[in-house]
């Protein structure tokens, strides 16, 4: 029987050899955001017309790869779970496909085959003396799809850091290979202005010590971070980890220990952050990164008394309708995560759901709170679930609201260049 360090060194090969494990036809799927495997992408990218109908299905692809040429879509085409900067573009052109889930379901749509998965390429950790290696950067569904696939190949980084929690793939799990040394890709904090500062403070002053944050990307959700540093043992479970929540844990805000479920543990399911992030997470007993049906699931995260959950919206109309994720009918992003922690934060005992947006966009000629959604619009949270919508101009609190009483709650928090109109169309719509 080999050594676990003779099965590595049988199963290493160049990225070109590693490509051999592909067929026509295959779906690759890939870890969300840095948890995709630059050598091996690029490798297939320049290999890509040497194939047929290969997909590649990712969560937030972080780079512009080859295969995004639409010019060879017929060899590798991207599929979306959730688009990003570098997929976008082809998403709304109509060449991106697009499969629209719950975050924390898409393990099980993996398992039962709703989700195909042929082989895996992913970032991971150097192996440990058991063999293991870590996908820190990204346990989300793809732990599910090493499970389910019949190849899986790993690009080993040193500067991957080994986290512990439900993350570990074994030697024997893998059919190939690769090392690289590449800095992980690194994603810096959103710019944040007075109009997310504003929103930050006003959700701020609603989070008492000992709560557990949930915290999405974006600018305003960091801007409510900034202000968090003075708050006591708050604790952490949430799907993404970022530099935010690090500043957190180094102001002594984030100590975990009031927690009711695994007290102790900052609890993730994806990093997206700097070099410090990751150097923190390295072989840290005090971070666990988890698949995204173990984090996300509503009934787990509202184990945690007092669970916030902060996430932006682009767009909401005036009974609490949200579209987090087109532009009317253009994708934008995706569902991710935000219905399942909103559903956490109202099951949990003392829990609070936040939808944070400027009230405004292009300079404030549009309203961002509407009568209306956009035609089109992709509806992420619904109405029953919404709980507190935050804008630069306050809080409207809507769960067990009437729908008239909505309607005012909302037109309090917009513009006040857009009131008027909002009353006359309220009432045009019976709604007032």
């Amino acid at each position: 029987m080999l050594s676990v360090q003779q099965e590595y060194t049988e199963k290493q090969c160049m990225p070109d050899e590693a490509l051999q494990v592909l067929h026509n036809g295959d779906w690759i799927v890939v870890p969300t955001g840095v948890g995709e495997p630059p050598a091996l992408l690029t490798a297939l990218s320049e290999r890509r017309r040497h194939f047929q109908n290969i997909r590649v299905a990712q969560i937030l692809a972080v780079r512009k790869y080859g295969y995004f040429d639409p010019a060879t879509e017929q060899h590798v085409r991207h599929v979306a779970y959730f688009f990003g900067a570098a997929s976008r573009p082809g998403g709304q052109a109509g060449r991106i496909d697009f499969i629209p889930s719950y975050f924390s379901e898409m393990p099980m749509l993996i398992e039962r085959g709703l989700m195909p998965v042929d082989v895996v390429f992913a970032l991971a950790s150097p192996m440990n003396e058991e063999g293991y290696f870590s996908l820190s950067l990204a346990a989300d569904y793809t732990m599910a799809a090493i499970a389910k696939a019949r190849a899986v190949v790993l690009e080993v980084n040193s500067n991957v850091p080994f986290a512990y929690g439900n993350c570990h793939v074994h030697i024997s799990q893998v059919t190939r290979l690769i090392e690289s040394t590449e800095p992980v890709t690194e994603v810096g904090l959103p710019v944040i202005g007075p109009v997310q500062q504003a929103i930050g403070q006003y959700v701020a002053e609603m989070i008492e010590d000992g709560s557990t944050l949930q915290i999405g990307y974006g600018g305003i959700p960091d801007a409510v971070v900034m202000q968090l540093v003075q708050k006591k043992d708050l604790g952490i479970h949430t799907e993404m980890i970022g530099d935010g929540i690090l500043k957190l844990i180094e102001s002594g805000a984030v100590t975990n220990r009031r927690k009711n479920y695994l007290p102790g543990k900052t609890v993730a399911t994806f990093a997206l952050g700097s070099r410090k992030l990751y150097d923190y997470m390295h072989q840290n007993p005090a971070l666990e990164m988890h698949p995204v049906d173990f984090t996300n699931d509503p009934y787990l995260a509202a184990k945690n008394d007092h669970l916030v959950a902060i996430n932006a919206t682009l767009q909401i109309d005036l009974l609490g309708q949200c579209g987090s994720e087109s532009l009317g009918h253009l994708p934008y992003s995706g569902t991710g995560g935000q219905v399942d922690f909103v559903r956490a934060a109202n099951r949990s005992r003392g829990g609070k759901a936040f939808i944070v947006l400027p009230s405004t966009a292009k300079n404030d000629s549009i309203s961002r709170i509407v009568s209306t959604l956009t035609p089109g619009t992709h509806v992420t949270t619904g109405k029953n679930d919404m709980n507190y919508v935050v804008s630069e101009y306050g809080v409207a609190q809507l769960r067990g609201k009437s729908a008239r009483q909505r309607v005012l709650e909302m037109i309090a928090i917009a513009h006040p260049d857009f009131r008027a109109e909002l009353r006359d169309q309220a009432r045009h719509l019976q709604l007032l």
